[in-house]
């Protein structure tokens, strides 16, 4: 007889539970990686939208030099580009900065606010078709921006309203994909788990930033569209796909459809027809918790302050970094891009780090604590370095990308999803995705204002944003803390309260 074929004994070696357990866990990777995908562009094109324009004269001086030197009883060649010709209307004025960050902040304060909204809106509405709407119509929204390439659209009233809608339904994503694979996966080595599944943030920016620099230099519109529609067919893949839970449960006006996944794929050779069990929902089922009541568990008011500055940092990396190479290193807006990738490489090793070393501590805030810690040195340093040369700066990008990203990876996946199980909510599973919305809605917040603030300093000196970075830091670091010594008493009066308890037993 011949021998099974050592693929096949390891496909068969798994049972039905790490089948579904490794879907969830590729399929939601996949979704949110496209919703970084189609973030990502904006960043890459903002060099295109104001270009260097003295270095266009200079080619077309040296250009037109040539030509004319060469054959003396041709006509004068056309006028040169002037700062108005070269770059996209309304970015062609001195204030060009500010006008980008103001496109920055459309986005991220619309995606602030629509987080708190998420959150409560997602627990109420079945997971999947909820996020199947979110990147649907955040795919059309993307592409808009592009046709504005495409239509000769030079409205910064048109740029500003398509990224505020694209902000707003983007909150979407985040609190359907935690609670998905929070649902699947337990506490067990979930550091390790949410860390490794949490790159794909930087995963979509890579992608993001691969497929934008591809069209930039020849068409900034595709670097939109393209992102558009890959987040779109993404949602569609969702619709068909994605299993909320092991029992997936859509709420309706007067019962409760179950579909249990032993019907889907059952342990044995014998396949039953998939058939709902419609059971009466009773009173006794825990209904979804208040948005008050998320922020009374300990620790998602300090967790989400923390991730405030922390996020603040990371996306003035986001939307800053290839501007800032193509600035500091004279680099093109194509290669720009591609350097900005080792980030968020960075990011990926430091993610995972992050999620590990907590998992063998058992202490979240401990390991975030001491990443920020690192962080805001390394940031001077890499202000410092980026001057001397390719080499330093790679080596640079990658640890900042990773001490930056890692407290930013942790606090919104393995510590989100700790304080939505939290045992003072006495097994209520109906928290997890308010308690990840006000976390990462707060975040947001700061997410915002980094950008905005980056686009404002700037004016002065990229030394200035550099310091701007270093504080938010340092204020993530104290609330860190704050809440490791809060945790520290409470611990301390819970011990003595139990000696007490038992000497007045005996």
């Amino acid at each position: 007889m011949a021998p099974v074929p050592p693929g096949i004994r390891l496909f068969v070696s798994f049972d039905r539970d790490q089948w579904y357990k490794a879907l969830t866990f590729i399929l939601t990777f996949l979704l949110y990686t496209s919703f970084h995908l189609s973030r990502k562009p904006i960043s890459i094109v903002k060099s295109e939208l104001h270009k260097n324009c003295s270095s266009v004269s200079e080619l077309a001086t040296m250009t037109s030099s040539s030509s004319s030197s060469s054959d003396s009883q041709q006509a004068s060649p056309p006028s040169l580009h002037t700062d108005m010709d070269c770059s996209w209307k309304p970015f062609d004025k001195s204030n060009y900065k500010q006008l980008l960050g103001a496109m920055d902040y459309s986005f991220l304060c619309a995606y602030a606010v629509g987080m708190y909204l998420s959150g409560i809106i997602g627990e109420r509405l079945p997971i999947r078709l909820y996020l199947t709407v979110g990147m649907l119509t955040s795919g059309l929204f993307t592409c808009l921006f592009g046709l504005g390439y495409v239509y000769n659209i030079h409205s910064l009233g048109f740029y500003i309203f398509v990224q505020v809608a694209n902000g707003l339904v983007q909150t979407t994503g985040w609190p359907s994909v935690v609670t998905c694979i929070s649902n699947w996966f337990g506490k067990g080595r979930r550091g390790l788990i949410m860390g490794l599944w949490n790159s794909h943030t930087s995963v979509g920016n890579i992608l993001g930033s691969l497929i934008a620099g591809y069209w930039v230099s020849s068409n900034w519109g595709l670097s939109f569209i393209v992102p558009g529609l890959l987040i779109a067919a993404m949602g569609i893949v969702c619709f068909f796909f994605l299993i909320e839970r092991e029992c997936s449960l859509l709420i309706g006006w007067w019962a409760t459809i179950c579909y249990d996944t032993e019907l889907l794929l059952p342990r044995d050779s014998v396949r039953v027809p998939v058939q709902p069990v419609v059971v009466v929902k009773n009173d006794s089922e825990p209904s979804a918790i208040s948005f008050m009541g998320a922020l009374r568990i300990p620790g998602v008011i300090e967790f989400s302050l923390c991730l405030l500055f922390a996020k603040l940092v990371s996306y003035t990396f986001l939307f800053w970094l290839p501007l800032y190479i193509t600035k500091a290193a004279h680099l093109d807006a194509k290669k720009a891009g591609d350097l900005s990738t080792l980030f968020d490489v960075g990011g990926i090793v430091g993610g995972i780090l992050a999620g590990v070393i907590s998992d063998k501590l058992g202490k979240r805030a401990t390991t975030c604590a001491v990443m920020l810690l690192l962080a805001a040195p390394t940031l001077y340093g890499f202000s410092m370095i980026s001057e001397f040369g390719l080499g330093p700066t790679i080596g640079m990008l990658l640890v900042c990308g990773g001490l930056v990203n890692g407290p930013y990876a942790l606090i919104t996946t393995a510590v989100s999803a700790d304080l939505g199980t939290h045992k003072s909510l006495k097994g209520n599973a109906r928290a997890l995705s308010t308690v990840t919305a006000i976390i990462d809605g707060t975040g947001s917040v700061g997410a915002a204002l980094g950008p905005l603030l980056a686009g404002l300093l700037s004016a002065g000196g990229w030394d200035q944003v550099f310091y701007m970075l270093m504080t938010a830091d340092f204020l993530a670091l104290l609330v860190s803390e704050n809440y490791q010594q809060h945790k520290h008493q409470c611990q301390h009066q819970r011990k003595l309260s139990i000696v007490s308890t038992e000497l007045k037993l005996l």
